[in-house]
């Protein structure tokens, strides 16, 4: 059974192999939109290392990113466009995953509910709630499969912790969780030119690390809580290297008040290390994730805390390639973490934070 969303058995995908790929049919037809985000790197990587993708198009509206992604990953020229609508219109995919600014995700999704095609971009979902409504407007007029990449998703610590707090209720109540994301910051860690342009424009970003690692934080705790709303979002910012960060903010803190437990999230471009560590506190233990594969939990009774091992997530839920092509295919439905309902509420409470910070005030949802 998948720790993170409901899977749905279906004839069409043929075999899975042990790495999530599908085996006995045709390699799923890709395109990538956009190539200013950093994560689309890796991402190309992944697909490049297997046999159940082709990578069908890519496009850029900047040449000398596109020149630079097309040699570096070998993508021949008759696969490159300098537009989505020119991309799909000549390269026929089936899925398309955006790689562009959050600014540019309803114009990726409009292009692709027009062709009937299912879309996954790199998180957040939005930059606005009248961005997330466009989104929303158009997968549902589409039907098609809207989802939200985080890397966290895949972390086999999440699906344990989630068994253990969400689905067994080991730890009694959720009375509070607490979730630390980000790094050095953008231009500490040599973030790209292309990706640091966008990152640190409060138009195209939403804001800072308050969005580019809150989010992290809102999609974990409204995971937990089953889509439920915060009754109110109280957030404070700072600019502490405003040489480097003059218009965004690169430390935030963001309390979450549900009626019986607090979410508080710490996004910041300003840690010593790299992290992505999320704690959860019930009434009567606790289970905190660090990383990918490390989790610590204590429950009623024990004497010590514990480290059990996480296991493997299910095959086609442990990448962001394998369920793309997983929901694209029709063996799952969106749900969980990647779903267009948790990152509609997670764009909620980054405006709500984002508002609370500007103002000084906290803001009821």
């Amino acid at each position: 059974m998948s720790f993170t969303r409901r899977s749905v058995l279906a004839s069409v995908t043929g075999a899975v192999t042990a790495f999530g790929q599908n085996t006995g049919v045709a390699p799923l037809r890709l395109a990538v939109a956009g190539l200013v985000h950093g994560h689309a790197g890796g991402f190309l990587r992944q697909v490049r290392a297997r046999t159940d993708v082709e990578l069908v198009g890519v496009s850029e509206a900047k040449p000398e990113v596109l020149a630079s992604y097309g040699t570096r990953f070998q993508i021949p020229d008759d696969r490159r466009f300098r537009s989505v609508e020119e991309m799909l219109a000549s390269s026929k995919p089936e899925a398309i995953a955006a790689f562009g600014s959050t600014f540019d995700h309803p114009d990726v999704v409009e292009a692709a509910a027009k062709a009937r095609l299912p879309v996954m971009m790199e998180k957040p979902l939005a930059v606005s709630r009248e961005h997330a409504e466009r989104i929303r407007n158009a997968a549902s007029a589409s039907g098609i499969p809207v989802i939200v990449n985080y890397e966290t998703t895949w972390y086999r610590s999440h699906g344990l912790l989630y068994e253990l707090i969400h689905r067994r209720k080991a730890a009694g109540e959720i009375r509070k969780m607490v979730a630390m994301d980000g790094h050095e910051g953008p231009k500490e860690i040599g973030t790209g030119p292309e990706f640091f342009e966008w990152l640190t424009d409060p138009v195209k970003n939403g804001a800072g690390a308050l969005f580019d690692f809150g989010c992290y934080g809102a999609n974990l705790m409204t995971w937990m809580m089953d889509n439920q709303r915060p009754a109110a979002v109280t957030a404070r910012t700072l600019r502490i290297k405003p040489a480097i960060y003059p218009k965004v903010d690169d430390e935030a803190t963001i309390l979450l008040d549900y009626p019986r437990a607090q979410g508080i999230v710490q996004a910041s471009w300003n840690w010593p290390f790299s992290r992505k560590d999320f704690e959860v506190y019930g009434a009567t233990g606790y289970a905190n994730a660090y990383g990918g594969n490390t989790l610590r939990a204590r429950m009623k009774g024990e004497k010590a805390e514990t480290a059990p091992e996480p296991p493997e997530l299910p095959a086609q839920e442990r990448d962001s390639v394998s369920y793309l092509a997983a929901i694209a295919r029709g063996a799952l439905k969106p749900a969980g973490l990647s779903s267009l309902e948790n990152n509609l509420i997670v764009t909620e409470i980054l405006v709500a934070a984002r508002e609370s910070a500007r103002t000084g005030k906290t803001v009821l949802l």
